[in-house]
């Protein structure tokens, strides 16, 4: 029995990543069943640390990450232990969320553009209007 226990977490050990993209968190796990999460950064609402006496003791730290509208009974979405240099992920995930959610979208800056073209060609056009009118 202590050999497949050994076998089962090493197989979950090679399986666990979690990926910081600009635009996402991804994160997988499982030993047999694989799970994949990908939560996007302007959904994060907020990162908390979870500690207790045992995870002290082992210089662990439980990263729970609560997104907007989860669903989850215990209300966060995703937690991670054993993040190697926790603090820093955390400051890191905050920043390209911050980075995202400043970033003007490029498609809604398309879109203002061309609305504010079309209200300069109407007022262009009335102008014209009003200075053939001006004319008669």
């Amino acid at each position: 029995m202590l050999g497949f226990g050994q076998y089962v977490s090493r197989r979950y050990y090679e399986n666990l990543k979690c990926t910081l993209t600009d635009r996402h968190l991804i994160f997988s796990k499982g030993a047999f069943f694989k799970v994949e999460k990908t939560i996007p950064l302007e959904n994060i609402q907020d990162l908390t640390f979870l500690q207790n006496p045992i995870l002290n003791l082992l210089e662990l730290k439980v990263l729970k990450i609560e997104t907007a509208g989860s669903s989850n009974p215990d209300g966060s979405d995703m937690k991670l232990i054993g993040i190697i240099d926790s603090e820093n992920f955390k400051k890191l995930v905050l920043e390209e969320r911050e980075l995202l959610v400043r970033k003007p979208k490029i498609e809604d800056t398309g879109n203002q553009e061309m609305e504010t073209l079309n209200v300069l060609r109407e007022i262009r056009d009335l102008l014209k209007d009003m200075q053939e009118l001006k004319k008669v």
